[in-house]
Formats: structure tokens, sequence, C-alpha cells
């Protein structure tokens, strides 16, 4: 089957709305020849402006997670326009203080206003919708072009009451004047509806962590301690317990925790990894992190840490214990395990499981590793990396 034409998308980085560019892309062509048949083509009836519109409207970002940025200054543009059309509509339209016309030049006239309150409203609904989430522009901005665009439509607005053609012209005077009053409004309009956006989401996430509290404490009521129950019952190394711990670790996550970032810290790394475990081996394995560490679970000492909790799940089982303690002097990781226990010089020089994946691998890093017999047997792996040395690897990584 032939390949399928790619879908048309705009450029997150544009000049002002990304149509040209996205359409020129599409088809092949310079963006100057696009843009420059949208301006052509604008003068037949405004087609071209009806085409451009109908893109911007259906065409969607190209794929990607950065904010679209523009270079233009749109608003800016918007509310200059708006100035230069109503001035315009006032030095052209002197003939109308005396009333000699034919009807043309006041129609022209009032198509100026209208198009120049058009202009002014747009310029503040584009600070609202569009420039405000940019971090070039935000709410400052926006605040100075509604400001910029509210004296533009009061002066209009007394100019048309106070003026000679409210005397010629008095109706079509008094629906510009309203119109212009009515274009204030619009301009603050589209900060009423960002507000009301924001406290409807802000009232729909308020019902949503209510209903995740009566969840959560019916389910801790009920399916956390039968899980409890089973564990209890059923003995640390049973199969069934282990499908149970897993199952109450991840209750528990998804109830408590809500979503982990990509690059966690070093306690809840290790907390996933023994929830890991604890499906695959015969282990139960107790997490305890005390202080503050700078150490994320892209480090070294979370690999040694991991290996670590592996081999004693696999080589002792039963319950281990992992104790992560960062200090302002150092971050310290030990594991313990109340299995038969080794000595580390008796094992074999072949055997680098231990010596490479765990204490070579803190000593490249800056840190030490050490293993040994724990007091009441078992084996205890103790793990300490310098916290500067942290500090240093997360500025790297």
């Amino acid at each position: 089957m032939a390949d399928m034409e790619p879908r048309m998308s705009r450029p997150r980085a544009c000049v002002a709305t990304g149509v040209a560019a996205g359409l020129a892309a599409h088809l092949g062509w310079p963006v100057f020849v696009v843009r420059a048949a949208f301006v052509v083509t604008s003068l037949a009836a405004g087609a071209g402006l009806l085409l451009y519109l109908w893109l911007w409207a259906l065409t969607p970002w190209e794929p990607g997670e950065a904010r679209p940025s523009r270079r233009a200054p749109v608003a800016w543009l918007l509310v200059s326009a708006s100035a230069l059309v109503l001035a315009a509509a006032w030095l052209g339209g002197g003939g109308l203080a005396v009333g000699v016309d034919d009807g043309s030049a006041l129609r022209w006239w009032l198509g100026a206003v209208f198009a120049g309150i058009g202009l002014a409203v747009a310029s503040g609904a584009w600070a609202t919708f569009i420039d405000r989430p940019e971090p070039e522009r935000g709410p400052r901005h926006e605040l100075t072009i509604r400001l910029v665009a509210t004296v533009l439509l009061v002066i209009t607005a007394l100019a048309l009451v106070f003026g000679e053609s409210a005397h010629w012209h008095p109706v079509p005077t008094f629906a510009a004047a309203l119109a212009a009053v009515l274009g204030i409004g619009l301009v603050y309009a589209p900060t009423l509806v960002t507000a009301w956006r924001e406290l409807t989401d802000e009232r729909t996430k308020r019902i949503r962590e209510e209903q995740r509290s009566e969840i959560a404490a019916h389910l801790h009521d009920s399916v956390l301690q039968t899980l409890a129950l089973i564990q209890n019952r059923a003995g640390a190394s049973s199969e069934v317990a282990r499908i149970a711990r897993a199952q109450e670790r991840e209750l528990r996550d998804w109830l408590f925790d809500g979503e982990a970032p990509a690059d966690s810290d070093l306690g809840t790394d290790l907390r996933d990894f023994a929830a890991a475990l604890e499906i695959d081996y015969p282990v139960t394995i107790d997490v305890v992190a005390v202080g503050s560490s700078s150490e994320r679970a892209s480090g070294e000492v979370a690999a040694a840490a991991r290996e670590a909790m592996l081999n004693a799940a696999r080589h002792a089982g039963g319950e281990v214990s992992v104790y992560v303690e960062a200090s302002p002097e150092a971050v310290e990781v030990f594991v313990r395990d109340r299995g038969a226990g080794f000595d580390l010089s008796e094992v074999p020089s072949d055997r680098l499981g231990v010596r490479q994946s765990i204490i070579g691998r803190m000593r490249r890093a800056g840190g030490s590793g050490e293993v040994r017999v724990g007091a009441g047997g078992g084996t205890e792996v103790r793990l300490r990396f310098p916290a500067e040395r942290a500090g240093l690897e997360n500025t790297r990584g």
C-alpha cells in the first residue's frame, strides 16, 4: 500500500500563527510564495483571509512538548492598526460634519470606525488567549495591551458623542459610540472567560480530590486491610503473600503517591525496585529514607544499592531492610538481610559481581562500598557517597 501523505501541521516556532510556514512545508513551496498568495487572494472578496483563518482553526501544531512561540508582536500590531484606522476615519470624514455627502462617505466612515473598534477588541483577545501563556510576554504584556485598547476606545466613544458628526448624523454616530462602549467590554471579556475557566478547573479538581479521598478511605478500610491480613496469615515468603504485597504497594501508590517524575529521588527509586523484587523473589523488603538527598535515581549510588538489594533477594530471601540516610556531608545506604551471610575474602577472585557492581562502582564514582557480616547474622552492605560528589554528578547529568 502506498504511503499516506503526511498531515499538515504548524511549526511551534513561528512568526504569528505558523499557517503559511506549515502550508509551505506541506506543499514544498517557498514560504514567501505562500504568504504572497494569501495576500493576493485576500483582495478577491477576502477569500485568502477566510482560507487563512480556516487553516489556523483546523491545523494542529507539529508534534512536541515545547510551547508555541511567536516572533511577531501581533497584539501590538493589532492595536496600532486600530489607532491608524480610527485616525484615518476622522481625517477622512471631515465632510460629514457639514452634512455634505451622498451616503458613500458615511458608509466608508462607519466601516472604518467599526473596523478600528474590531481591531482593538482583537488585540485584547490575542493578548489574553495567545500571548499570556508565553513566558516572553505574560500577564504584564496582556494588561498593557488591554489598557491601551481601552484608552483608544474611550477616546473614540467620547469623540463620537461630543463631535460634530453627532449633530449631522445622530443615529449612525450613536451606533458607532455604542459599539465603542461594547468594545471596551469585549476587551475585558477574554479575561473573564479565563477567570471562569480557572475557577471551573479548580472546582473540578477539588471535586476529584474529594472523590479520591472517599475512595482512598473506603479502600483503606476494606481492601488494604484485607491484603495486609492475607500477608500475615500466608507468611512472608509464600507466593500468596508476595502477590498480596505487590497489589498492596500498587494500590497505595495509586491512592497516595500520584505520578512520580521521570528521574525520581533515591528513596522513591529504591522503593519501586523493592516492590518489583517482591514479585519475583520470596522476600519482603522495607525501605526507610531519612533526610533530603540530592542524589537521583540515575546515579551510581542507586545502581549499587539496587545490585545489593538484588543479591539479598536472590541469595538470602526472607526479610531485607534498606536504610537510606542523607546528611550535609554524605549519602549512606545500608542493605541488610538475614541470610546465611558470607565473607567477601572467601569469594573466588573470578566472581566479580559484588566486587565490581557494588564496591568497584562506588570507588569509581568517588564513594566507598563495604560488605560485611551483620551483627545478628546475615550480610550488611554499606554504601557511602560524599554530598559534594552527588551534587557534581547531578550537574553533569
